[in-house]
């Protein structure tokens, strides 16, 4: 019997991943508040203090995953997260509740810099762009599946179908563990050299200016990205009266979009440099919240309804042009010996707006509803040309797709000193085919 590739193992990982976190995100708060009786402000306050406190494990992840590997963390994460969700059900009280989140939110935090390492050293060039793209598409088929089945377990009655969830969350994520565990990485064959470098703590990526410019660059972007969840619902049932309905049709739009055309979309964006397409996504997401803001003074209608799913779609294309796209430029920019250090910087760049997106889009919304909308659309468009102009800073198999680096051969006879990457360590750099995940 032929043995599953190691695309498909990611992948089937994944989907299972995905599935299981799509059954309960959607009733995170409801489940508590079921099962402890608190007030669903309570919970989510809890919530909302297990997530700040979370974020203590990404500076420890990036640490762990150069000294150990990304697949030992990754896996690890999982196992971490699936037993929280076993001693959910024991949950009555405030006390409780916090102490199984806070292992949920220390897994969450160490997982997105774990989950790029890991894709890092299992693929190469253009091929991480691809696997990626697949991702996000698998991923939202599979948050999207997660729902639906969570939907149709809630008819079996409450305290039975949040037990089922809470538990198939956990197994999902066993599950993932169990398929990513069996993937071999590159990380075996890097050179003593380079696997020595990974000490010196974050002073090395304090030092890498540019990959530093990168990060920050991505916080206007990344408080724009929780407007769908955060701040639309509110936007659109309260200031422009819409029925909470459209809210789901509005999510469901966006959730199939990427899931449908994230692949697609990616296999054209190789073609070009990464920032450059990284870019175009930001000043597409500034489109949708003009568009979003010019909605505010049109009346109900038609119209208004068209209008709406225009900017959505405008918000969704914005995704599919910088989502997978900015996740492998950053990994190309990382340099591979302090790559899990320099991913948890980076990754404090999506963390930190997402934290703090519910009380800072809802405080300017309370101000202006238009200004809101208008200082979104400048902090990403200040973002598009920010890296625009980093661009000529990062590595050139960061920007390029079809570059990597690659030491030129020193001829024989050449003076002492001169290494691979030639006099004063300047870098050559050749065209390079994609390689395919290694088997």
């Amino acid at each position: 019997m032929t043995k599953p590739s190691n695309r498909f193992r990611y992948m089937v990982g994944m989907v299972v991943d995905a599935t299981g976190a799509g059954m309960y995100i959607p009733l995170s708060l409801l489940y508590f508040h079921h099962t402890t009786g608190l007030a669903v402000t309570e919970v989510g306050a809890i919530i909302t203090a297990a997530a700040v406190i979370g974020l203590v494990s990404n500076p420890v992840a990036g640490m762990l995953i150069d000294r150990f590997g990304a697949r030992a963390v990754l896996v690890g994460g999982y196992v971490l997260r699936a037993a929280a969700f076993c001693l959910y059900p024991l949950a009555d009280n405030g006390v409780v509740m916090f102490l199984v989140v806070l292992p949920v939110a220390l897994g969450d935090t160490a997982h997105p810099p774990a989950i790029q390492s890991f894709v890092a050293e299992i693929v190469h060039g253009t091929e991480r762009d691809k696997l990626l793209a697949a991702q996000r598409s698998l991923r939202n088929a599979g948050m999207g599946a997660g729902g639906l089945i969570a939907g149709a377990a809630l008819a079996m009655g409450q305290d039975a179908a949040f037990r089922m969830i809470v538990l198939c969350t956990a197994a999902g994520y066993l599950v993932a563990a169990g398929f990513l565990r069996t993937i071999p990485t590159d990380r075996a064959s890097a050179p003593v050299a380079d696997r020595a470098s990974r000490k010196g703590g974050y002073r090395l990526v304090a030092r890498n200016r540019p990959f530093l410019g990168l990060s920050l660059l991505n916080v206007p972007t990344a408080l724009g990205y929780m407007v769908l969840s955060v701040a639309l619902p509110v936007y659109l049932t309260g200031e422009l009266g819409a029925p909470e309905s459209l809210v789901g049709v509005l999510y469901a739009v966006n959730t199939v979009g990427i899931a449908l055309l994230q692949i697609p979309v990616t296999r054209v964006l190789v073609k070009f440099r990464r920032t450059r397409a990284v870019a175009l996504g930001a000043v597409v997401f500034a489109a949708s919240f003009a568009a979003f803001a010019v909605l505010g003074e049109m009346s109900q209608g038609t119209a208004l309804v068209i209008g709406v799913f225009a900017a959505t779609a405008a918000f969704t294309a914005g995704e599919l042009l910088h989502g997978a796209t900015a996740s492998a430029l950053v990994a190309h920019a990382a340099p591979e010996a302090t790559r899990g250090r320099h991913l948890a910087v980076y990754q404090l760049s999506w963390a930190v707006p997402t934290a703090l997106a519910p009380a800072a889009l809802t405080g300017l919304m309370s101000l202006s509803d238009t200004g809101m909308w208008l200082v979104l659309c400048a902090g990403v468009l200040g973002s598009a040309l920010g890296v625009v102009r980093l661009e000529r800073r990062l590595p050139e198999a960061a920007v390029h797709p079809a570059a990597r680096r690659e030491p030129v051969a020193r001829p024989a006879g050449a003076a002492a000193g001169a290494g691979p990457e030639g006099p004063g360590g300047s870098v050559r750099w050749r065209p390079e085919t994609p390689e395919a995940v290694r088997d």
